[in-house]
Order: C-alpha cells, then sequence, then structure tokens
C-alpha cells in the first residue's frame, strides 16, 4: 500500500512518518520544513493524544509462574525473583521446593535446580556467588536483576552500604528494559 508525502503529494513506499503525531508521511527533510506550518497545530495535538495514552493505559497482566502456570501474585513480596536464572517464580512454588529441600538436604531453585545463594550468607563467598550471579543477569540486560539490585542498595543489605541514588539508577535502567 502507498503512502501519500503530505507536502508535495509524491507517492511511494519509502516515505518517512512524522515522529510527533505518527500519521503524516514525508519525502524527506526539506518537505518536512515545508509542510510544519500547517501541520504544527494538528501534531502536537495528536503528539499529546499519543502520550496521554501511553501514560494512561492499563498495565499489562503479569506473567504466569513459569512453574505451576498460575498467574503471578500481585504484590511484590508474593513472588520471588532467581537470581541463578532470572526467572521470578511465585512464594508458592518457592515454599514447595524448600519444603522438598528438607528431604534432600541442599535446596535447589525450582527452575533450574542450581543451588542459589543461601540466605542469610555464612561466608563471604555466598555473598560474592550472588553478586556474581546479579552482574551475569544484569550483563544478558534481565530487567529484574537490576531492580532486584536496587533494593539490596536501597536498604543496605549484604554489606552494600545505603546508596539511595544508585539504587534510583538501577531502578530507572530496569525500568528502561521493562520491569
Amino acid at each position: 500500500m502507498a503512502s501519500q508525502c503530505a507536502a508535495c503529494g509524491r507517492e511511494g513506499e519509502d516515505l518517512k512518518t512524522c515522529n510527533g503525531c505518527k500519521m503524516v508521511k514525508y519525502c524527506n527533510a526539506s518537505c518536512q520544513k515545508r509542510h510544519r506550518p500547517e501541520h504544527r497545530q494538528k501534531c502536537q495535538e495528536r503528539a499529546a493524544q499519543l502520550f496521554d495514552e501511553k501514560l494512561f493505559a492499563e498495565p499489562p497482566p503479569k506473567e504466569e509462574c513459569p512453574i505451576c502456570f498460575l498467574p503471578m501474585p500481585y504484590g511484590d513480596n508474593e513472588c520471588t525473583y532467581q537470581e541463578c536464572c532470572g526467572q521470578i517464580i511465585c512464594s508458592g512454588c518457592r515454599v514447595a521446593a524448600t519444603k522438598a529441600a528438607v528431604d534432600d538436604v541442599v535446596d535447589k531453585c525450582p527452575f533450574c535446580r542450581a543451588t542459589p545463594s543461601i540466605l542469610p550468607f555464612n561466608s563471604i563467598s555466598d555473598q560474592n556467588d550472588l553478586f556474581v550471579r546479579l552482574k551475569k543477569r544484569m550483563s544478558a540486560g534481565d530487567a529484574e536483576a537490576f531492580r532486584y539490585l536496587g533494593g539490596i542498595h536501597s536498604e543496605g543489605k549484604y554489606g552494600i552500604p545505603q546508596n539511595a541514588r544508585k539504587a534510583i539508577e538501577l531502578w530507572s535502567k530496569s525500568a528502561d528494559l521493562g520491569s
């Protein structure tokens, strides 16, 4: 389907869309500049409308637990971030895994079966293991890892000094990645 330039009327497939309103198309920058005085008011109104739609849109529903496939609870304290594999699981699956671990003696991640960092930490190497896993998840672009580490900086846990500025920086990065 061919589009038409709003300034000169030329039809084509390779036209550029207005960045503000996303409704009109142009051949090039000169056509866009020529049409700007006529288009400006409508563009600003439509851009404000698009911004409001995005701002006030319903958030997407939370995903399902990757183990039991039930909808995730809404409270942050009702689900657990697994730093080993980056999965978020419901507290029910976490409790079931912990109860099963009583028989096995070793608590393992219910999703990937890795031995998670043990809380409370028994040694500095346990803390370092947690941070190595988080850094690995963060380098993979895991938004939840950024959010989790932001919480650690916010509360000053695990030997990390409390740092609100660093926490906000990590939470912002998490939001940018879609958390």
